[in-house]
């Protein structure tokens, strides 16, 4: 008798085990499971990695979260060990400071956009900006930009300003922001006469109007790499996106949001 439980108990143990393995035996891997990646951005995508996202994700078995701010920003947060898979940056000095300290994987590296920095007033301003000339004769109260030490457009105004001997002249004027989109803000809401941001930051918006493009003559190019953090739990699928920003139909998204090939 005690024979015969002995054997139902261990009868029953197999059982429990093999159902166990059966519905809980899935890896990160499985090609059933949905695979979480986390990807760190500059601001200025949000736009065009909504609509990638959309066209992304009903292809693939992945779910993309995106987590947006200034470069600076995105990157000290990874740099502080906050999740993440990949960085997108929107200029080569966050990226480099992060190769630099070994956070990303050097080989996964590559440059997936541009952009061009404008000069936007509000939609009904009576400011008549045709180039920069007309900045110091319109008497501007505020002037807002995204902050140089850790937004890359604030950088790349900076750099403009620089060139044409006006930074000094305008800097008691500058509202600083923390990133592009508050700049946009600004802009949007009258707090700012005037704003440097993004093309594709002004063509996000109705409010705003471009008064006049910034001269890529006068920054450093505005080059947005994209890298795989170190610490990815997730490279395969990562590696499979970032390769997909590179597509024409991942390109062509970004240049409807006003990105430059």
């Amino acid at each position: 008798m005690t024979r015969r439980i002995t054997l139902i108990v261990l009868l029953f143990t197999v059982l429990v085990l093999f159902n166990g393995c059966s519905n809980n035996g899935k890896s990160s891997n499985d090609d059933n499971e949905e695979v979480k990646l986390m990807v760190s951005a500059a601001i200025s995508l949000s736009d065009a990695l909504d609509e990638i996202k959309t066209v992304y994700e009903a292809d693939h078995n992945v779910s993309l979260t995106f987590n947006l701010g200034s470069s600076g920003k995105m990157a000290q947060q990874i740099q502080q060990g906050a999740p993440s898979d990949m960085f997108i940056s929107a200029n080569q000095d966050w990226m480099d400071r992060l190769e630099d300290e070994g956070e990303i994987d050097t080989d996964t590296r590559i440059d997936l956009t541009g952009n061009t920095i404008v000069i936007i007033t509000g939609k009904n301003s009576n400011n008549d900006i045709q180039s920069f000339s007309d900045i110091p004769e319109l008497d501007l109260d505020h002037i807002a930009i995204g902050n140089p030490e850790s937004v890359p457009a604030g950088k790349y105004t900076e750099q403009a300003l620089r060139n044409l001997d006006m930074w000094d002249s305008l800097e008691d004027d500058f509202i600083m922001a923390k990133d592009v989109r508050q700049v946009l803000t600004y802009v949007e809401t009258g707090n700012a006469d005037i704003g440097f941001v993004y093309e594709s930051d002004a063509l996000s918006s109705a409010s705003v109007t471009i008064a006049t493009e910034v001269g890529d003559d006068m920054h450093d190019p505005i080059i947005y790499p994209g890298a795989i953090v170190k610490d990815s739990n997730h490279k395969d699928e990562a590696q499979k996106f970032l390769d997909y920003l590179l597509t024409d139909e991942a390109q062509d998204i970004l240049i409807k949001h006003g990105f430059k090939k």
